[in-house]
């Protein structure tokens, strides 16, 4: 039996490739079976005008605070993302326990960022079981 658990994400992406963004929390949330809470920064969000980088980079911190798990879009402008760098650092050096990071390779895509599959403790394909199975497994 499916577990009714609800998982606390966040989807490191970038704002320039929001699509690949909406198009993975449209492919959880349609899972029935699959409960989140996605405490990713969308573009909308004010917390991008935080001021310095510092106060971006705490409010970032603060977001991905109660997440179990950090969700990648690994395309390979990931590796060219200042801030999508510092998420995965923030998810590796930020927390007390690191935090795992799952790469979700986007859609049609062969490539991929060689930075996030590095930092990535699984790496997945663009498929909502693949995502779920993994999320569930690397939860610490």
């Amino acid at each position: 039996m499916a577990s009714r658990r609800y998982y606390n994400l966040f989807i490191s992406h970038s704002w320039s490739y929001g699509g690949a963004y909406d198009g993975l929390y449209r492919l959880l949330r349609n899972k029935s079976y699959f409960k989140f809470k996605d405490y990713s920064v969308p573009r909308d969000n004010p917390i991008h005008i935080a001021g310095t980088a510092e106060q971006l980079r705490n409010a970032i911190r603060n977001q991905m605070a109660p997440c179990s798990t950090i969700l990648v879009i690994a395309g390979i402008y990931s590796t060219y993302s200042k801030w999508i760098n510092t998420e995965i650092d923030l998810a590796n050096r930020g927390f007390q326990k690191p935090k795992p990071i799952i790469a979700v390779i986007p859609w049609h895509q062969e490539r991929i960022s060689s930075i996030v599959r590095k930092a990535a403790d699984e790496v997945v394909h663009w498929n909502s079981k693949s995502i779920v199975t993994a999320i569930r497994r690397n939860q610490k």
